[in-house]
């Protein structure tokens, strides 16, 4: 703690380990909108998130909780599972560039940017909905876990359904 005139007080939020400021600083100095991928303990979050001086702005949101009201993913299947991150990342995408946002760039805050997670599996939704977001094609799931063969057999056809009801939705 810092107390005395010459030591300097660090940031709330860093402090917490809520927010790595310098990771920050480097995604907005890109001045491109930014992607936002949250995963908690119940469903995942994307956000397409634009940087004002006054603070950010969030342009577009999607949750897991909206493919179940909205996009008919199943209530009793996992809202941030690779399938319904992957769909999430879908939604948020066809919705960003039915809009007009077509870049970004993503945002994964402290999570562990392994291949194959969550956080990639939403990526990779947002790309095939037609947005360009940089990255490299190793970190995505395999197709098999996208689709949800890895839980349930039953999974595939709730993944294709819901995504067939997300692309009439923004057409």
């Amino acid at each position: 703690m810092a107390k005395g005139p010459r030591q300097r007080t660090s940031f709330r939020r860093r402090e917490s380990g809520e927010t790595d400021y310098r990771r920050r600083l480097k995604l907005l100095r890109s001045r491109e909108m930014r992607a936002v991928v949250r995963v908690s303990n119940t469903r995942v979050t994307c956000q397409l998130v634009d940087w004002k001086s006054d603070g950010d702005r969030v342009i577009l949101s999607c949750t897991g909780s909206d493919l179940v009201k909205r996009h008919g993913w199943p209530e009793n299947m996992s809202q941030k599972s690779v399938p319904a991150s992957y769909l999430t990342g879908y939604a948020l995408g066809k919705a960003a560039v039915t809009a007009g946002h077509d870049s970004a760039v993503l945002d994964i805050g402290l999570s562990a940017s392994t291949s194959g997670s969550r956080v990639f599996a939403a990526l990779k939704g947002m790309v095939d909905a037609g947005m360009e977001i940089p990255h490299g094609d190793e970190i995505f799931p395999s197709d098999e876990r996208i689709e949800g063969n890895h839980i349930d057999d039953k999974i595939s056809k709730s993944v294709e359904s819901t995504r067939k009801k997300i692309e009439e939705a923004y057409q």
